[in-house]
């Protein structure tokens, strides 16, 4: 399976995704920097963290709007999976690909420790390796991932399934609403999550929990 992951200038978390890609897939991924306008025939892009241009304006506002992201726009229109981590998912959020905004920690402070996410939806193709209310332990690291939506917004969201991880058992580390980690798209082919799953994917990692969810969106036994 071909993999690519999207480079950006701030980014520091794109290692430890080709690391985990690599794993996975047995292939290294392609790597498409933020000035290139197409991006090669791929069965997954992923935006990973870090804090792209410095986050000035509003964290992933300048990464958003680089040409590389019209390109990923243009293959989530096509049915490609689409993934975007911690800061990858506040440029989801920003290029319009993904509903809702990303705001500071309710405590406004950086919060950079291991949650538990529950499944809320494992009826996705990113989800499918998990049980409908199975709990996982996934680490963050972020300032800026109160997640926000109107209650419009927040309605359809939890009405179509498309809320599919939560912060579990008081481990919201950041006040989203509806305790809210992870969300897709309407079509189901696009996941903006806050947690790193990539740093979960092997035995050297202390724990493998976030293996399936890339696994699935792969379509490979996790």
């Amino acid at each position: 399976m071909k993999t690519a992951v999207v480079l950006l200038p701030g980014l520091n978390r794109d290692r430890d995704m080709i690391a985990a890609l690599t794993t996975i897939t047995g292939q290294r991924p392609h790597t498409v920097w933020q000035t290139e306008t197409e991006i090669p025939d791929v069965d997954l892009i992923v935006i990973p963290g870090g804090f792209s241009y410095g986050d000035y304006l509003r964290c992933g506002a300048i990464g958003a709007r680089m040409p590389v992201m019209q390109a990923v726009a243009d293959k989530a229109r096509q049915g490609v999976m689409v993934m975007g981590v911690c800061n990858g998912f506040q440029i989801l959020l920003e290029a319009g690909l993904l509903p809702g905004a990303l705001m500071r920690n309710a405590t406004l402070k950086f919060v950079c420790r291991e949650v538990k996410l529950e499944v809320a939806n494992a009826n996705t193709a990113f989800t499918r390796g998990y049980q409908a209310g199975q709990v996982i332990r996934c680490p963050v690291a972020h300032h800026d991932g109160n997640y926000f939506a109107d209650e419009e917004t927040l309605k359809r969201l939890e009405g179509e399934g498309q809320v599919v991880f939560r912060y579990a058992e008081g481990t919201n580390p950041n006040g989203s609403v509806n305790d809210i980690a992870g969300i897709v798209s309407h079509e189901g082919n696009v996941l903006g999550m806050m947690p790193h799953p990539e740093n979960l994917v092997e035995a050297a990692h202390g724990g493998t929990d976030g293996r399936a969810l890339f696994a699935g969106a792969l379509g490979l036994a996790a």
